[in-house]
Formats: structure tokens, C-alpha cells, sequence
């Protein structure tokens, strides 16, 4: 944007941001802004107006960084894209108006209505982008957590652990669950490994392939693994799609899956 444009602009920053202010609280009945208080709302609309007056005349780096930075705070904080999307459409129109009400004579106004749009429209592009790429990063940082905690391995006797599933599992979790289970039975010292799938509603050729690598990977480190909570539905499954799950001990249950990794480590479960 044209320097003279920018000082304009700066010169009449009260009246913008109070005109704009005032605007944006029409937003104030969206749905998506019904659960935010007054005063975030006013926080939200102050922070926001300050940063587009503020870097009026930067571009760049510097204005990519600090619009960057606060994209990721407002996404971070439960902030709507189509807030950002709507206080820009506001702020374009009160532009307007103080261009046309100004000091520029009529052609000078469209080539400067031209330019504040072209200057209006690459902030609009610089704000979207940044928010569905930080969006999207949040999003994979969330599902990569959920992942992690889904695939867990847990101890529960001295070289016994557990491995419990639940849900779908696709390549993306099996590649997750080779490598805690690998990285869980050497840091455990685990003798024995059971892997229950009670919660695994669907059980077909790909999640079998999937189970039987794990179950290859564990044995080559030295720990024997058993599969439980194999269901009669599963079974019947198992049966008809011809998988040979012969290679390692299956159960019903985890109860029958620990006291036979017992008896392989030489033990006994005994009621009190």
C-alpha cells in the first residue's frame, strides 16, 4: 500500500478503530461467539483491531511473523475463522468509508480504494493460510497425542505386560503399536506380552497382518506374546477369512492370557 494511504489511515486510527469497534459487536449474537464472555469478546476485537493498524505499513517477514504469532494464540484461545473472516469484510467497509469521505478527489478515491482492496485481500489471504495451517498442525500434534495414548503398554507382573486396543486400527496406529510394544517390552524387561483386543470392534485380514507382525517383532527381541479377547464373533471372522494365528497362544479373555503367561514364567495365580 501507498505510504500516503497508510498515514491516512494512521492519521484517522481513532476514529477507524471506534467506527470498526462498534461494527464488530454485531457480531456479538453469532452462535459461534455465544459462549465467549464480554470481556474476551472486547479483548478479542481490541487485540485484533490494534494488529491491522498497527502493521499497517509492514509486510514481510515482519508482518508475517507477528500475524503468525497471533493466529496461533487466537486458534490456541477456541477462536473462529469465520470471526477473522467477518471483522475483515467490517474492516474493509469502514475503509471505504473514510476514503470516500476523505480529502482524495473521485479518480484518486478508486485508485485508492484499488490499493487498499489489494492491501485488504493479502491480509485476508496471509489470515486463512496461517490459520489452516496452524489448525492442521494442531490438529496432527492432537492426533498423534491420541494415537500415543491409545496403543499403551502396561506392567502388571514382574515381566508380564499388557497391551490393551481399542478401536479401528489403520496402518498409521499399527506402525504406533509395533513400535511402543517393541520399545515397552525391552524398557519392562517383559517376558511375556499380551495383547487383548476386546475393544477391537472388526478384526479383518489387514488388522490380523497387522497383530501377527507385532507379534514376529516382540518374539525376535526375545518376549513371547499372547492374543486375547478373542470374542466368538472374531473367531467365526478369523476362521472365514482362513487367518492362521497358529504362530502364538490366542484367549478368550485376559484373565485365561495371564494366568497362561504365568505359567510360562513359572508362576501361578493363586485366590486369596
Amino acid at each position: 500500500m501507498q505510504s500516503y494511504i497508510v498515514s491516512y489511515l494512521l492519521e484517522n486510527r481513532t476514529r477507524l478503530i471506534d467506527e470498526w469497534g462498534k461494527e464488530l459487536l454485531q457480531l456479538r449474537s453469532e452462535n459461534y461467539l455465544k459462549s465467549v464472555s464480554d470481556e474476551a469478546f472486547e479483548r478479542m476485537n481490541n487485540e485484533f483491531m490494534e494488529l491491522m493498524v498497527e502493521t499497517a505499513d509492514e509486510k514481510g517477514e515482519n508482518f508475517d511473523s507477528k500475524l503468525n504469532d497471533y493466529v496461533h494464540r487466537y486458534i490456541q484461545s477456541g477462536g473462529s475463522l469465520n470471526y477473522l473472516s467477518k471483522a475483515m469484510h467490517l474492516f474493509r467497509r469502514i475503509c471505504h468509508k473514510l476514503i470516500v469521505e476523505s480529502r482524495f478527489e473521485s479518480e484518486d478515491s478508486l485508485n485508492v480504494l484499488f490499493e487498499l482492496n489489494d492491501w485488504i485481500d493479502h491480509r485476508v489471504d496471509r489470515i486463512v493460510n496461517d490459520y489452516a495451517n496452524t489448525w492442521d498442525y494442531t490438529v496432527e500434534m492432537q492426533k498423534l497425542s491420541l494415537l500415543e495414548l491409545s496403543a499403551p503398554l502396561i506392567p502388571v507382573f514382574e515381566g508380564i505386560t499388557v497391551m490393551p486396543l481399542i478401536g479401528s486400527i489403520d496402518t498409521t496406529r499399527a506402525k504406533l503399536i509395533m513400535e511402543n510394544l517393541l520399545e515397552g517390552v525391552i524398557e519392562h524387561r517383559s517376558r511375556v506380552v499380551l495383547i487383548d483386543i476386546t475393544g477391537v470392534p472388526v478384526v479383518d485380514t489387514m488388522v490380523a497382518h497387522h497383530i501377527i507382525e507385532a507379534s514376529e517383532a516382540v518374539r525376535l527381541v526375545g518376549t513371547k506374546c499372547i492374543l486375547v479377547g478373542i470374542r466368538p464373533e472374531i473367531a467365526q471372522t478369523i476362521v472365514n477369512l482362513g487367518i492362521d494365528l497358529t504362530k502364538f497362544p490366542t484367549k478368550s479373555t485376559l484373565r485365561k492370557g495371564v494366568v497362561t503367561a504365568l505359567e510360562m514364567i513359572g508362576k501361578n495365580l493363586t485366590d486369596v
